[in-house]
């Protein structure tokens, strides 16, 4: 066999790079990413729309000349007069709160249990929900919902929702999603992984771990296939050595969408009453991937957990606001998140009607745009507002949560966590509970199936008393 010869330098092919790999790719997402955080790039608007129109055949061009762009991003200044403040480190987050009363009682190691089981099956279930319809718009979901009986929606989609006129009158791939009557439990999905890596995490590390403890695991425990966008550049940094908080920006024009909101339950399982810790370790997780309101997403929702756990004083819908609000209390007043969020809150409670609240998100956001189709923010406010408006009905939160379209398995998986750990296991009926067979199947390393009811269990374990 002859000796390997090379007359010039290997040089990759970058075409054969997934986009979210490829920072040349998302340069319109990176100026919209970077004027939203306050950063003076305004006059650079023609300079990126030059380099994202070179044709993509350019590829190692495109991507050099991207590389002057991150520069030109990295080193922009924050726009006079811009309206937000809005850190990323710990201590710059924690001196911007707003307080808000949520202290509760810790339940007996039964009841507290049953909270815990709800929130792992009510995440299960509303994101098998929202799974089935992940990516369609509303142009076709809802009349889909309507053709199906499914509208207002109020059950699982079947596979025998759809024909063969189903499948070519629209261009979702109806034919080819995951259907809860043609599975075994609860199929691999990343909103699930993501609370089983966070399990083992403290398993192996315990409550103290790292950011840096974080990336690893990642890279021990999925393949790169099994991250999206944020978490997909960071994990390529991880492999470059880029640790956190590098990790998060170099290169990531993701790094404020829903990502880091996703991955924050366990940390919420594991501090019943402690909503302050659920939030720092949900900092812990999320800075390595994100900044700014991708950050404080995940710190929301693992606080409003932890306030969940203990909260069972009053009507639902007090509760239920008791929750948001506590969940808010661990974030920057000063944020866009905040303000977004407490729009929802205020809107609700001075009367807003349901069809103007979901209306008016979708005047903001334009779900056909991916930066806003993806974004903490229009997620976060479907996720209060689903869980508001719902008012404590399982069945009907998760569904509104789904149906107003976005991202529809986090937002479902998101609201059902929230009220499986506010209600209990009980508020979740069979019809939504029976199909996942208490399964749930991952994409980790060397765990393909766990039982759901065993991981609840096992959280006890991970609760420091």
């Amino acid at each position: 066999m002859a000796a390997y010869k090379k007359t010039s330098l290997p040089t990759p092919d970058l075409s054969a790079l997934h986009p979210w790999e490829l920072y040349s790719s998302a340069l319109g997402i990176e100026y919209r990413q970077s004027l939203e955080e306050g950063l003076d790039v305004e006059k650079y608007v023609d300079l990126f729309r030059a380099v994202e129109a070179l044709p993509a055949d350019d590829i190692d061009a495109k991507e050099k000349l991207a590389d002057t762009l991150f520069e030109l991003v990295m080193n922009a200044p924050t726009r006079e007069g811009y309206a937000y403040n809005e850190p990323s480190d710990l201590e710059g987050i924690r001196a911007l709160r707003k307080p808000y009363p949520s202290e509760g009682e810790m339940p007996t190691d039964e009841v507290l249990l049953d909270r815990i089981h709800g929130a792992w099956l009510g995440r299960i279930c509303g994101c098998m929900l929202g799974k089935t319809v992940e990516c369609i718009r509303t142009s076709e979901l809802i009349p889909f919902l309507k053709e199906s009986g499914n509208y207002p929606m109020h059950r699982y989609i079947v596979s025998t929702d759809c024909t063969e006129e189903t499948f070519e009158k629209y261009g979702f791939h109806f034919r080819h999603t995951c259907y809860v009557d043609k599975t075994d439990g609860m199929p691999p999905d990343d909103d699930t992984n993501y609370v089983l890596l966070a399990q083992t995490l403290v398993e192996t590390f315990g409550r103290d771990f790292t950011p840096a403890d974080m990336a690893g695991h990642w890279l021990r425990m999925q393949p790169k296939d099994a991250y999206c966008t944020a978490e997909r550049a960071a994990f390529c940094n991880f492999i470059k050595g880029y640790l956190p908080p590098d990790s998060a920006v170099y290169k990531n024009p993701y790094r404020e969408w829903i990502g880091a909101q996703i991955r924050g339950d366990y940390f919420g399982y594991i501090n019943p009453g402690d909503p302050e810790i659920a939030a720092d370790m949900a900092w812990r997780d999320a800075s390595i991937s994100h900044i700014k309101n991708g950050i404080y997403g995940e710190m929301w929702v693992a606080a409003m957990l932890a306030v969940a756990a203990v909260t069972a004083e009053g009507d639902p819908i007090r509760r239920i606001e008791t929750v948001i609000r506590g969940g808010l209390a661990r974030i920057p007043a000063t944020s866009r998140l905040y303000e977004a969020v407490m729009t929802v809150v205020d809107g609700y409670r001075g009367g807003v009607t349901q069809a103007d609240c979901f209306a008016a998100i979708h005047a903001r956001f334009n779900e056909y745009d991916g930066h806003d189709w993806c974004h903490t923010i229009s997620n976060a406010m479907i996720v209060a507002a689903s869980l508001l408006y719902g008012e404590g009905d399982y069945g009907r939160s998760i569904c509104m949560a789904v149906e107003t379209g976005f991202d529809t398995d986090c937002n479902g998986a998101t609201v059902g966590s929230v009220l499986g750990m506010l209600f209990g296991r009980g508020c979740i009926g069979e019809e939504w509970a029976g199909p996942m067979k208490d399964t749930l199947h991952t994409t980790l390393f060397g765990m393909d199936t766990v039982s759901i009811s065993e991981r609840a269990r096992m959280t006890m374990g991970h609760i420091k008393r």
